[in-house]
């Protein structure tokens, strides 16, 4: 049997693909005709509806929110790199129907703002198909969704159409009405189809900027792998030394660092270390003095993750730490 080359296969699949979704003939013309290609495009937007506002977030992140949307039914979102501004974080997903399930942030693209998050709790998930052949074009009727100030059940999603005005390497520009909330949230193509993240809303509410789904293919793999690329403007590296436990601690007799002081509100006291604790493991290493570990939180960053081993009446109990500010 003979076998068919990469460029052969992906050919096919894009011929497939625009097999399945017909290119819709309004489209290209400059503007509607009339009535029937006004009604052309809402029977489009109408079908494509359902499914989209399904998969479409909000995301919680501390006092602040952002919009995702679900690709996959194991639960994975894309979304902005400064919506999520880090890796590791954890963050809450708000569903179309109100309920709320556990994320963690994975790698992001600070240059481009491509970020990745994944859902914890167990799927299945609505989700959305991905256009990663690119087939959108200037001109193209679009539409976007968004959870514009946060979640609303009694509104949901927030649904703006429009048309895309401007193509470059690493954005789109559309004329969809954006305002804030709406960030990281998803651009669809009239079949449904994904093709952007929203990332810089304008001064002018339809002058907005979206990151590309091409941008998200190059950086895939490292998002996946929770790498941190770039060197902003849209997510700033954690900056070592800058974590802060806060704890005061002694080198006590019986050879043990023990806690004498537990900051309040701090990342020590958020996961409930108690005055008489002794530190005995971080992160898997030995602690026997102060400077041991000392050494260790020294290059850690704020929002860093520790597993913190102690030994508190005769039982070793593993806290979970998140490092705030120093």
């Amino acid at each position: 049997m003979k076998t068919l080359s990469a460029l052969t296969l992906l050919a096919m699949l894009i011929f497939a693909n625009a097999q399945e979704h017909p290119r819709l003939p309004v489209n290209d013309k400059k503007v509607p005709a009339g009535t029937p290609d006004m009604r052309e495009i809402e029977t489009a937007l109408k079908a494509a509806l359902p499914a989209t506002r399904k998969a479409t977030v909000c995301l919680e992140l501390g006092q602040g929110s952002g919009s995702g949307v679900i690709i996959s039914a194991e639960g994975l979102i894309l979304t902005a790199a400064h919506v999520t501004g880090g890796v590791g974080k954890e963050i809450t997903a708000i569903l179309a129907d109100g309920s709320k399930v556990k994320c963690e942030s994975l790698g992001l693209n600070s240059e481009t703002d491509c970020a990745m998050a994944k859902i914890l709790d167990k799927g299945p998930f609505p989700f959305v198909e991905v256009d990663r052949d690119d087939l959108s074009k200037l001109g193209d009727w679009v539409f976007s969704l968004g959870h514009s100030g946060g979640y609303d059940k009694d509104r949901g999603a927030g649904v703006r159409i429009g048309r895309l005005v401007k193509i470059a390497d690493s954005t789109v520009q559309s004329d969809c009405t954006l305002i804030g909330g709406d960030s990281g949230g998803p651009l669809f193509d009239l079949h449904g189809r994904l093709i952007g993240i929203h990332s810089r809303v304008g001064s002018n509410l339809q002058q907005n900027m979206h990151v590309p789904i091409r941008e998200f293919v190059r950086s895939w793999d490292q998002m996946m792998k929770s790498e941190f690329m770039g060197e902003g403007p849209f997510a700033k590296k954690p900056v070592k030394g800058s974590g802060f436990l806060g704890v005061a601690t002694e080198d006590a007799k019986d050879g043990k660092v023990r806690v004498t002081k537990v900051g309040r509100e701090s990342a020590a006291e958020k996961a409930e270390m108690k005055i008489g604790d002794a530190i005995i493991r971080i992160d898997g290493k030995d602690i026997t003095n102060k400077d041991a570990m000392q050494k260790i939180l020294k290059d850690k960053a704020a929002e860093d993750k520790l597993s913190i081993v102690v030994l508190r009446d005769g039982k070793e109990i593993e806290l979970k730490v998140v490092l705030t500010e120093r």
